[in-house]
């Protein structure tokens, strides 16, 4: 069965993400209303500027229903701007629109400007088969997470900071995956929606 897999695209890189998804054989679609809502097993949410998304996300009534689908056991996957909005709590900018839904602290720019941004090399549990299998992780005025609550498995670090978090269904990336030619991240996504809509 192809699992139909939402991608918030009320702003920043989505489109990237859908073609990666497209690769890995889901039915994709674009939500930016309620109604885009509708028969979703999956959802992407997207990198780009967290505070303009977060008020978008307000203002077309999707706060709550994204809130309630998460909570519900969607599986998700979120990067870079999509994880400070899973965040539980953003010491450096508490009044910022979220779902809150992941047990996570989150610092954003925490590796500085957009002239600070990096590609490196990273071994990320349950992704990787071991030290010398690595996914490239490309950083654009990353978060961090700077605490994980007990039930977050964090998958990788960067200086010692979780840049890859999981919690229940919901994976969080402090990177881009869709930037590069590694799909695991989305194939994850989509096995584990088809897998959920079988059940």
């Amino acid at each position: 069965m192809t699992a139909r897999i939402g991608v918030l695209a009320l702003q920043g890189a989505f489109c990237e993400h859908e073609e990666a998804l497209a690769q890995c054989g889901a039915d994709v679609c674009e939500i930016r209303t309620l109604e885009d809502l509708k028969g979703v097993q999956g959802l992407v949410l997207p990198g780009g500027e967290s505070t303009v998304m977060g008020k978008l996300v307000q203002e077309e009534g999707l706060l709550e229903p994204l809130r309630t689908l998460c909570r519900g056991g969607m599986p998700v996957l979120a990067t870079c701007a999509g994880m400070i909005l899973l965040a539980a709590d953003l010491p450096d900018f508490v009044l910022q629109p979220r779902l809150g839904v992941m047990d996570i602290s989150v610092r954003r720019n925490a590796f500085g400007r957009q002239q600070e941004s990096f590609t490196t090399f990273l071994p990320v549990q349950r992704f990787c088969a071991g030290a010398e299998d690595c996914v490239e992780a490309v950083f654009i005025r990353a978060p961090v997470v700077e605490r994980a609550g007990a039930g977050v498995e964090v998958l990788a670090c960067v200086d010692g900071h979780p840049v890859a978090v999981l919690e229940d269904s919901m994976l969080a990336l402090a990177f881009h995956p869709e930037l590069t030619w590694d799909l695991r991240f989305h194939a994850w996504l989509v096995r584990r929606a088809a897998a959920r809509t079988r059940h």
